[in-house]
């Protein structure tokens, strides 16, 4: 028996929280800006503490101050907006076409995204009565030149960009496979560019293997990836085209022509 989702309580449990959510909810209700006094009347916060928390939200960006003593909502939350708002569409166009595929390969397909310098997973696509399977967990997350998906979206960088993530991470493998060396990836990613398709070879865990394919949007912008997982001796070279036919569907639906493709 499945067990239930934990109930989300109606209001947030941390006190601080709540007092963000209601300061973002006056600013959100006004067109222009909103003054400090004006927001501790409606929120019922001292003016203190609503200044404390406004500025720390100005830092972050989720605030804009353009004068002393007056907020309105910050770029920061159109820019999250979008970025939720992309992964929605992404989303609402894979799913069907990703249990098409399933249907076919009977493996786990996977849906993910690139968030800095690691892919997340927000769907996938697989049954619970079926037997041995490799599922990635929705909202999973895994350094993106250990997975077939991430290697796609390194691909799609500038080499500085991918020298920079080498730097950055040092390139920590996880298994006796994992790519540690930059010229060893960077020839992987050159192989990965050429084919718009990526693989992992039991790199992120033993005994699993995926292939991956990308999905872009009307600007021809690399905006996720279609991955099959399976146990490494049951991984079919022919489920390969089906992956590609599967991540065009979708691409297409985006708005997406081979003509805006990058090079």
């Amino acid at each position: 028996m499945k067990k239930r989702a934990p109930s989300i309580p109606a209001a947030p449990v941390i006190q601080v929280i709540g007092r963000v959510f209601a300061l973002i909810d006056v600013l959100a209700a006004r067109e222009d800006t909103v003054s400090l006094k004006e927001i501790s009347e409606k929120t019922g916060l001292n003016p203190s503490t609503a200044h404390r928390i406004l500025n720390d939200l100005a830092i972050g960006r989720f605030i804009d101050r353009p004068e002393a003593g007056s907020y309105r909502l910050g770029m920061r939350l159109l820019e999250l907006g979008n970025l939720v708002k992309s992964r929605l569409n992404v989303h609402d166009a894979a799913l069907a076409p990703m249990r098409e595929l399933y249907k076919i390969i009977q493996q786990p397909v996977n849906l993910a995204v690139r968030q800095g310098d690691e892919i997340v997973y927000i769907e996938r696509a697989f049954s619970e009565r079926s037997g041995m399977q490799v599922v990635r967990a929705i909202g999973a997350r895994a350094p993106l030149h250990l997975t077939s998906t991430g290697k796609l979206f390194l691909s799609a960088d500038e080499p500085q960009r991918v020298r920079s993530y080498a730097t950055r991470t040092g390139l920590a493998g996880h298994t006796r496979n994992s790519i540690t060396q930059l010229p060893i990836l960077e020839r992987e990613l050159a192989k990965a560019r050429l084919q718009r398709t990526a693989r992992d070879n039991e790199e992120l865990e033993l005994g699993v293997r995926c292939i991956a394919a990308g999905i872009y949007d009307d600007q021809g912008k690399l905006v996720a990836g279609l991955s099959i997982s399976a146990p490494a001796d049951r991984l079919d070279e022919s489920w390969l085209p089906k992956l590609q036919t599967t991540a065009n569907e979708i691409s297409s639906a985006l708005g997406f022509q081979p003509a805006s493709a990058p090079n």
